[in-house]
C-alpha cells in the first residue's frame, strides 16, 4: 500500500483571532484552566501581531491579535468577532503534503516556508478550508523551542493565579463548522477527495430537530480516526435555526465547537463552574428518563443533574457531554466537554434536548 503524502499525524494547534490577544489569554487560562506557555509581540520582535500559546493536555490554542490596522486579517475582527482562523495539521512532510492537495484541488494560501531561530526549524504552509478557515500543515521535528520561531516562554508571573483552579481536559476530540445550506456535501467531499478523510456519520433533519429549528450534519474523519470533523449546514424550519443564527452573526462559515476530552467530567466541569464558566441547561425531566434510556452507568445521575452533564448511549458503550453558552458577545463560538466510555458517537439521543436548549437562550436573545 502506497504512503499517503498527505499523512496527518494531529491537530498541531487551533488558532483563534481576538481583539485583545492578553485579555483572550487571560480567560482561556483562569475559565478553561490552560496554561499560558509562550508569547510573541513587540518584545520578541514581532512588529505586526501578539500571539498567545496555550497549553493543556495534548490541546495548544494560539491567540493572535493584531498591532496595528494595517494588519492583513485585521478585517476578521469587523466581520467575525474574535473567532477560529485555522487549524493547523501535523504532517510528516510539509513540501510533498501541499504538492499533493494542490493536486487534488485545494486553494493555497501560503507555499511552504522554512522558519529558524537558535532553537531550529519549523516548516509550514497553508490552504484554504470553508469561509476564510484555513488549515495549516506544519512540520516541527526540528524543533525545540516553546512553539516556533518569534515567541519565547512567558514569564511565570505575567498572570496571577487567583481563584484558577486547573480542570483536566486533554484532547481534541472534534472540531465543528458550520456551512451554508446547500454547501455540507461540498465540504464533505473536499475533505475526502484532498485531505483523504473518510465519512463516519449521517445525521439529517430527522435526527437533529425540534418544534422549531432542524440542521444537517455529517462527520469526516482522517485515517487514523484521531481527527474528527462534523460539518453542519442548516434544514428548513418553522423559525431560525442556531446554524443561520451562527452564520448571520459570525458573517459567514466557519468553527461553532471545540469538544475537549476529559477523564472525569463531574471534576472538570464542576471546576468550570467554579472558574464561572456558563454551560447549557437541560430540564430535570430529561434526567427522569436518563435510566431506562441509557441503562447502567458509574456515575450518580443526581450528580450529573445538579450540573447539566447529558449522557447517550451507543453499540460501543457510553458517552458523557456538556456545552458551554457561546464564550463571546456574538451568539457564535462555544465550547463541549466530553467523557467516553467506549462510545464513539455524537450524542445522538441528546440532539433534541440540547438543541430545544439553544432555542431558549436564541429567545432570550430574540433570534430565534
Amino acid at each position: 500500500m502506497q504512503h499517503d503524502p498527505v499523512a496527518i499525524r494531529r491537530i498541531d494547534h487551533v488558532k483563534f483571532f481576538v481583539g485583545n490577544a492578553r485579555q483572550s489569554a487571560y480567560f482561556y487560562r483562569n475559565a478553561f484552566g490552560f496554561d499560558v506557555i509562550g508569547y510573541a509581540g513587540l518584545e520578541t520582535g514581532v512588529k505586526h501581531e501578539a500571539g498567545y500559546v496555550l497549553r493543556q493536555g495534548k490541546i495548544t490554542f494560539v491567540l493572535t491579535s493584531p498591532l496595528r490596522p494595517d494588519h492583513p486579517e485585521s478585517r476578521r475582527l469587523v466581520q467575525h468577532g474574535d473567532g477560529v482562523m485555522d487549524i493547523a495539521l501535523e504532517v510528516e512532510d510539509v513540501s510533498r503534503a501541499y504538492e499533493a492537495v494542490l493536486s487534488r484541488g485545494a486553494v493555497g494560501v501560503a507555499p511552504p516556508t522554512m522558519l529558524q531561530d537558535e532553537h531550529g526549524v519549523i516548516e509550514l504552509a497553508t490552504i484554504k478550508a470553508y469561509g476564510d478557515t484555513t488549515h495549516t500543515f506544519i512540520n516541527r521535528d526540528r524543533y525545540k523551542g516553546v512553539f516556533a520561531p518569534g515567541y519565547k516562554p512567558l514569564a511565570p508571573g505575567r498572570y496571577s493565579r487567583g481563584s484558577f483552579r486547573s480542570v483536566g481536559l486533554m484532547s481534541i476530540d472534534h472540531i465543528v463548522a458550520n456551512v451554508e445550506e446547500g454547501k455540507m456535501d461540498e465540504w464533505v467531499d473536499f475533505y475526502k477527495r484532498v485531505l483523504g478523510f473518510s465519512q463516519l456519520i449521517h445525521f439529517d433533519d430527522r435526527d437533529i430537530s425540534t418544534e422549531y429549528s432542524a440542521l444537517m450534519s455529517k462527520v469526516v474523519q482522517d485515517g487514523t480516526g484521531r481527527i474528527k470533523f462534523p460539518i453542519n449546514e442548516p434544514a428548513k424550519g418553522r423559525r431560525r435555526s442556531q446554524i443561520e443564527e451562527f452564520l448571520e452573526f459570525y458573517g459567514g462559515p466557519g468553527v461553532q465547537h471545540i469538544a475537549m476530552t476529559t477523564k472525569d467530567i463531574i471534576q472538570t466541569v464542576a471546576a468550570m463552574r467554579h472558574n464561572d464558566v456558563s454551560f447549557l441547561r437541560v430540564p430535570r425531566t430529561y434526567y427522569d428518563a436518563l435510566p431506562e434510556r441509557v441503562g447502567p452507568i458509574n456515575e450518580d445521575i443526581n450528580e450529573l443533574a445538579e450540573l447539566g452533564i447529558l449522557v447517550d448511549r451507543d453499540d460501543e458503550g457510553y458517552m458523557l457531554q456538556i456545552f458551554t453558552k457561546p464564550v463571546e458577545d456574538r451568539p457564535t463560538l462555544f465550547f463541549e466537554v466530553i467523557e467516553r466510555h467506549g462510545s464513539r458517537s455524537f450524542g445522538k439521543g441528546n440532539f433534541k434536548a440540547l438543541f430545544e436548549a439553544i432555542e431558549r437562550e436564541q429567545a432570550l436573545r430574540g433570534t430565534l
